[in-house]
């Protein structure tokens, strides 16, 4: 008899306990109601303190765009759109991937790529051992660990012609320029592929665990518009 009555008990403690959170709700739903058009005041002013925006600005994380670069002619000029080219042209980011020999580097310390790794006779990986062994189409973060993997299709190194590791930022200027060297690019195929490939713009989106390159593709892809405009000097 007891237990019926602790059973009984217990099922009308379950109910009185629900039974509060439903009439609470419906009584906090009214109550605030007659003080809405109060509220209502200062939210027709949020588009007014919203609408002086302002253009977005012409540099990004440390690159300058090319209307902030001057010089005393356009070859000067010239000269000081590569010099600002070359941050991202001498960034970990690219230079990883653009080793004068050997195999490619990894990290903002550019130390030798881990497990060790040569180029290969197509620039992609040793022979059963591709760079898309471990590298898919898009950056993976380890699951254990801070960090990721990188990836991009394709995932290969530059052409060992196009090492820039190590180069006076001259020498990378002339051996850009050079169609020899540079996969047969005029300086229009060249703008086109610092400015709209894939796998360049991978520097500024390059994973957990990496600093990507300055600024952003576009305002890179700007500056080598108006290096090329202005003569394509180099430094000396």
């Amino acid at each position: 008899m007891t237990r019926l009555t602790l059973t009984a008990a217990a099922s009308a403690l379950a109910l009185m306990m629900a039974a509060p959170a439903w009439a609470q709700e419906a009584a906090t739903t009214e109550a605030p109601a007659a003080e809405a058009p109060a509220a209502e005041a200062p939210a027709a002013e949020a588009p007014a303190e919203a609408a002086p925006a302002e253009a977005a600005p012409a540099e990004a994380a440390g690159l300058q765009s090319p209307e902030a670069i001057e010089g005393a002619d356009d070859a000067a000029r010239s000269v000081a759109l590569f010099e600002e080219m070359g941050k991202v042209i001498t960034h970990p980011r690219c230079l990883n991937c653009h080793p004068v020999t050997g195999g490619p580097t990894q990290g903002d310390d550019m130390h030798p790529h881990s497990p060790p790794m040569v180029r290969g006779s197509a620039d992609f990986g040793p022979d059963g051992l591709a760079c898309t062994t471990c590298h898919g189409s898009e950056n993976v973060a380890y699951s254990v660990e801070s960090g990721s993997i990188p990836g991009h299709s394709p995932w290969q190194l530059a052409p060992e012609s196009m090492g820039w590791a190590g180069q006076s930022l001259a020498d990378i200027c002339t051996q850009i320029k050079d169609p020899e060297r540079n996969g047969g690019r005029d300086l229009e195929a060249l703008h086109e592929h610092m400015a709209e490939d894939g796998l360049v713009g991978w520097a500024w989106q390059p994973g957990e665990g990496r600093t990507p390159a300055p600024g952003n593709q576009e305002i890179f892809g700007a500056l080598t518009r108006a290096w090329i405009d202005t003569g394509a000097a180099c430094p000396v």
